[in-house]
C-alpha cells in the first residue's frame, strides 16, 4: 500500500470512529429514570392493583408484582419485581431483594439501583434485561418475573 493511500485509509477509519462515538453520545428519547422504592418484605408473589384501563395496549394499566427465580453459584435465588404499566409501557419499577447470602445481597442491590434507567419508558414486550450495574444473573430473575407480570396484565 502506498503512503498516500495508507494515510487516506487511516483518516477514513478515524472519521468513522469519531462518527460512531458521537452517535453513541446522542441523547435518547427514553424517559428519565425514577428512583426505585422497596416494597414490603411480606408482599405476595404476584399481585395487581389498577384501573383496568387498557389505553390501546394489549396490557391493562396498573401495578403488578411477581417474584422471579434464577440460579447463582450459591443456588436458587429470588428477586421481587413490581412494574407499573401505562399504555403497555413501564412507568415505574421497584425491586425487592431476597438475598440468601452477602454476595447475592450485593448483586441484587446493585441491580435494584440501576434497573429503572434500563426499563422505565420502554414497552413491556421489548424488555429482556441481560446485565444491569454489573449484575448479570439477577437479570434472569427479573426477566422471569416480567413474564409472569405480562401474563397477569393481559
Amino acid at each position: 500500500m502506498t503512503t498516500p493511500l495508507r494515510k487516506s485509509f487511516y483518516v477514513g477509519i478515524a472519521g468513522l470512529s469519531i462518527v460512531g462515538s458521537a452517535a453513541g453520545c446522542a441523547p435518547s428519547s427514553a424517559a428519565p429514570s425514577q428512583p426505585t422504592q422497596p416494597t414490603p418484605a411480606g408482599s405476595a408473589a404476584t399481585s395487581h392493583s389498577g384501573s383496568g384501563s387498557t389505553s390501546g395496549s394489549t396490557y391493562k394499566d396498573g401495578t403488578y408484582s411477581a417474584d422471579g427465580n434464577y440460579t447463582s453459584p450459591n443456588g436458587q435465588e429470588t428477586v421481587g419485581v413490581q412494574l407499573t404499566l401505562t399504555g403497555g409501557k413501564v412507568s415505574a419499577v421497584n425491586i425487592t431483594t431476597h438475598p440468601s447470602n452477602p454476595n447475592t445481597k450485593k448483586f441484587q442491590g446493585e441491580f435494584a439501583s440501576g434497573i429503572a434507567a434500563q426499563v422505565v419508558g420502554k414497552d413491556i414486550d421489548s424488555l429482556n434485561v441481560s446485565k444491569v450495574a454489573g449484575s448479570s444473573l439477577t437479570s434472569g430473575g427479573f426477566n422471569d418475573a416480567v413474564q409472569k407480570i405480562k401474563s397477569e396484565a393481559k
